[in-house]
């Protein structure tokens, strides 16, 4: 049963963003700060225009 949790932390830090599906170091980075699995450019875009 801890592997199938393992698996999820994993597929949760795998660095890819929700927003534009790139991969970027900063998506974990974010995803610790603000709890959303962002990268640097989106959070930027969504601090500019938050719709």
């Amino acid at each position: 049963m801890s592997n199938d949790k393992d698996f999820d932390n994993a597929k949760e830090l795998d660095d890819i963003c929700d927003e534009c599906k790139k991969e970027d170091e900063s998506v974990t980075q974010n995803l610790i700060l603000t709890g959303f699995k962002i990268c640097k450019s989106c959070r930027v875009s969504k601090t500019i225009f938050p719709i």
